[in-house]
């Protein structure tokens, strides 16, 4: 008995479920606890409340790239400078880990990737941001964050406003959206594309507000897949970042990224109504995780797909 593409893209998802590598979850949640005890222990009362953010948070992570993400909200008058805040708690968890941890500089945030005695890798983004307004975090939760200039959206910007419980309200409740972001995410991974989770999850959540978008799995993600071919291109379209209406995460494509994209919706789409056994080349299996069977017709015919097994040395992110 064959596949239909709901069926396959079903089966996708379900090989990328975060429940399959629970252990390695409870390693991630356990160094998290201890990295935010140590960074409370160092600051007490001059951060507010810590809190979880990224996809994680979000319910879109995918079990071959993800990362745990902490937020930290330092009080506005702890430090002069948001360069001195982020250099700081850089300086501390490059103290506190550097034997056993790799600590970097990233362009918002702090990377830190622990391996523990298993050959397990841990990784780990630590968020620092300032209150926007004294005392006023606890009620609009608007932070200011650092941007490091090599890493930088625009050259002469070193700040990004944003709120990321509002990043997070934003998708809250959305569950067709999630499985399309999934699907995208296990898209652009599988097939080393380098969009941002981010700007998906914003285009997903976009063409599901302006669009009618009911049906099957693979006819909701097409249509999908249609409105970013029909308008990414577009001069007037924006993508507002919920943590900040100014913010047009659009912008940080330019003309040729948005014309690959737009190409690469295309390209998908054709190609699957075409020979519907190319689903699996854009959307593939995490084969370890599989429980059908791995040799499974689809459609006509069966199509060879590679295994996607990620080793224990992946670079989350």
């Amino acid at each position: 008995m064959t596949e239909t593409k709901q069926e396959y893209l079903e089966r996708v998802l379900k090989t990328h479920k975060m429940s399959h590598i629970d252990d390695l979850l409870d390693k991630y949640e356990n160094k998290r606890k201890t990295v935010k005890e140590d960074i409370e222990s160092k600051y007490g009362s001059n951060i507010y409340n810590t809190m979880k953010s990224g996809s994680f948070a979000k319910h879109t992570a995918i079990n071959v790239k993800f990362d745990l993400d902490l937020a930290i909200p330092f009080k506005k008058d702890y430090f002069d400078t948001l360069e001195e805040m982020f250099d700081d708690i850089y300086d501390f968890l490059e103290d506190k880990y550097k034997d056993e941890a790799d600590v970097r500089r990233q362009k918002v945030s702090i990377g830190l990737e622990f391996t523990d005695n298993e050959g397990d890798v841990i990784n780990l983004d630590i968020v620092p941001g300032r209150e926007l307004n004294k005392e006023q975090y606890e009620d609009d939760n608007k932070l200011n964050l650092y941007i490091n200039s090599k890493y930088g959206i625009l050259e002469e910007k070193t700040y990004l406003q944003t709120n990321i419980q509002a990043q997070v309200n934003h998708i809250k409740g959305k569950q067709d959206e999630r499985k399309i972001i999934r699907l995208l995410k296990i898209w652009k991974t599988h097939n080393s594309e380098k969009y941002k989770s981010f700007l998906m999850e914003l285009l997903v959540i976009k063409a599901f507000e302006k669009e009618t978008i009911t049906g099957n799995l693979w006819e909701k993600i097409k249509k999908v897949m249609e409105y970013i071919r029909d308008n990414v291109e577009n001069d007037g379209f924006t993508l507002n970042d919920p943590g900040n209406s100014g913010n047009n995460v659009i912008d940080t494509l330019d003309s040729d990224q948005r014309t690959n994209l737009s190409n690469s919706m295309d390209r998908i789409i054709k190609n699957v109504e075409d020979y519907e056994d190319n689903i699996k080349i854009y959307f593939k299996l995490n084969e370890e995780f599989d429980e059908d069977d791995i040799n499974k017709g689809y459609g006509l015919k069966t199509a060879s797909v590679a295994a996607s097994t990620p080793p224990n040395n992946t670079r989350f992110g």
